[in-house]
């Protein structure tokens, strides 16, 4: 019986010679075929198959269908304010997926059937800070360092599953002020 480390180095011999033979291929100007060794053999090896996507299975950008009316705005902690003047409401967990930060540009398509379709089109300058999360008795959560305050969206702290007193990273604006804030992640104490 072979141990765990024997198993292991067979694994990624086994690594090794998939993508060298896609390599091969690739250097014989057969694109289409290493890429599909490297499915194929990467697939039939339990580590690389924990550790590596499929492409056909990673997510593939929003398609923005044709006919669609489309606008672009400033994110401002829960809207994107339109070119337009209106204010658009971001659905909370794509802004808390997303890390979206005030200030950051988006682009808006409302589809022939009304659906809305948000995609991040420049993201601005970022920090971190390292802050304690809260809860007021209106169950609204912000972050605070101690001189500062932000607030934060109930979608991201409820997904990291955080309670009062936890440490929270933010994401604020880098060269600007700012209300709100994206939680990069919570730690609990």
């Amino acid at each position: 019986m072979q141990n765990k480390s024997e198993g292991l180095k067979e694994e990624l011999l086994r690594i090794k010679a998939c993508v060298e033979e896609a390599l091969t291929a690739v250097e014989g100007g057969e694109e289409e075929r290493a890429q599909e060794l490297l499915r194929q053999g990467l697939a039939a090896v339990p580590l690389a198959s924990q550790v590596v996507m499929p492409h056909d299975q990673r997510t593939e950008p929003t398609k923005i269908p044709e006919g669609s009316r489309i606008t672009e705005g400033v994110f401002d902690g829960q809207h994107m304010i339109g070119a337009d003047g209106r204010q658009y409401l971001v659905p909370p967990n794509y802004s808390s997926k997303s890390k979206l930060v005030e200030g950051d540009l988006l682009k808006l398509a409302i589809t022939g059937g009304g659906a809305f379709v948000y995609k991040q089109i420049g993201p601005i300058g970022r920090k971190r800070v390292v802050c304690t999360l809260e809860q007021d008795g209106a169950a609204m959560w912000s972050a605070t360092d101690g001189v500062h305050r932000w607030k934060l969206l109930t979608a991201a702290v409820s997904f990291f599953k955080g309670n009062p007193g936890d440490e929270v990273i933010i994401l604020i604006p880098a060269d600007a002020p700012s209300k709100w804030a994206a939680v990069e992640n919570i730690i609990a104490r």
